[in-house]
């Protein structure tokens, strides 16, 4: 045995007597080629729902880079998940809001965590990941182990699917063969109809919206349907009870249409005839225009018309209105040129005659016609007549003019 074979028997013997002599935990050694944690590194927890073969010692990654490792998998305080511990290196800074993923770095290779923030910019930052954070179950997830997916791959091979799509794939070929032309045609209508409903979504949706409100309000106001629908029940039974007469009526509606069209049918020909017939006089009523209505407002005012006046010579027209008094009347004379108005009246004081024969003498000689006298009597009136020219009767003739 030369000097190198027995250093290293040396060293074997040494390291079975160190390990012999005091516990080592193999899963607290760092491994070779790991993360730099740095001088400062920080502790965050993640729960998971599941954690697969995830080991101690894994590498913690931000964008395939690794930043830290995984120092603890334990249970979480519900029993169900699993919570891992991580330590990340302190230069790294996270927002408060980031996902833990657990992935793997090949099919076959060790699995990882990857630490993100939020894409699609649903979800802004609040803060940055500090020491002690715990990111919760619904910020974690997983990939899809090889063997889930061999798994479903073959329950899908041995009968969970291939039988089906062949059979779906034999009947399309089936259904479409010799159709070609009819397939174009729908396929055309379909992108027509989608294209059309995409260009009225906004009508749609408010449509929808409107339909909501709808429903909203009905739903306020079930109360007041309730009643409603309560108070349509016995109008109803009444409906239905009149069933048959409502039936008779109807049919006799429909007895009563068939023969009034048969009546315009029959009588079409003398309508016709008539709105002909009927067609000149009213051609002549359009040609006279507007002597029709001229004409017709002379009418209105005969004998005397405004046009009378137009063959008058001078400003008046002579009228004289005879008045036959009652018997018993006591009539008063014209007024005479000079002297006293009336006759006196014995009735009346001597001074009071006087006054007043003053006053109309007054009124005379500064032109102001006087009033007419008053007639007392009792009785009615035989009646008036109205003439033109010299007229001789019973009673006071009175002149007037008309300008």
């Amino acid at each position: 045995m030369n000097r190198g074979t027995a250093a290293v028997v040396a060293g074997t013997a040494l390291l079975s007597l160190t390990l012999a002599g005091c516990s080592l935990n193999v899963q607290n050694v760092p491994l070779p080629g790991g993360a730099d944690l740095g001088g400062h590194p920080y502790t965050v927890k993640a729960d998971f729902a599941d954690v697969l073969d995830l080991v101690p010692q894994a590498s913690v990654r931000v964008n395939d880079v690794a930043v830290g490792r995984v120092t603890k998998i334990g249970l979480g305080a519900d029993g169900w998940s699993a919570t891992v511990t991580m330590k990340v290196n302190g230069k790294v800074k996270l927002p408060a809001n980031a996902y833990a993923h657990l992935e793997q770095s090949s099919l076959l290779g060790e699995k990882y965590i990857q630490l993100s923030a939020p894409t699609g910019g649903k979800e802004q930052p609040s803060g940055t990941l500090r020491d002690g954070a715990v990111i919760p179950v619904s910020h974690t997830n997983r990939n899809p182990e090889v063997e889930e997916v061999f798994g479903a791959l073959s329950m899908l091979l041995n009968g969970g699917g291939i039988d089906q799509l062949k059979t779906i794939s034999v009947q399309l070929n089936k259904a479409l063969t010799g159709n070609e032309p009819e397939i174009r045609s729908m396929l055309g209508q379909v992108d027509t109809l989608v294209s059309d409903l995409d260009a009225h979504k906004q009508d749609i949706t408010d449509a929808l919206d409107g339909v909501n409100a709808l429903s909203a309000t009905l739903a306020a106001r079930d109360q007041q349907i309730g009643t409603v629908l309560t108070g349509l029940s016995p109008g109803l039974k009444v409906l239905e009870e009149q069933r048959g007469q409502l039936v008779t009526m109807l049919r006799s509606l429909d007895t009563l249409s068939g023969v009034a069209v048969d009546t315009v049918n029959r009588s079409k020909d003398d309508m016709v005839a008539d709105l002909q017939a009927l067609a000149p006089t009213l051609r002549r009523l359009a040609d006279a225009g507007k002597a029709l209505p001229d004409s017709l407002q002379v009418l209105v005012t005969y004998p005397f018309t405004d046009e009378v006046l137009n063959g008058v010579k001078g400003d008046y027209l002579n009228v004289y209105l005879d008045l036959t008094a009652v018997p018993g009347t006591r009539l008063i004379p014209e007024m005479p040129a000079s002297g006293n108005v009336y006759p006196p009246d014995p009735e009346q004081p001597q001074a009071a005659r006087k006054s007043k024969a003053t006053t109309d003498k007054k009124l005379r000689d500064a032109g102001i016609p006087l009033p007419l006298p008053s007639v007392t009597g009792t009785g009615t009136s035989t009646g008036t007549h109205t003439s033109t020219g010299t007229s001789t009767s019973t009673g006071t003739r009175t002149s007037g003019g008309r300008r």
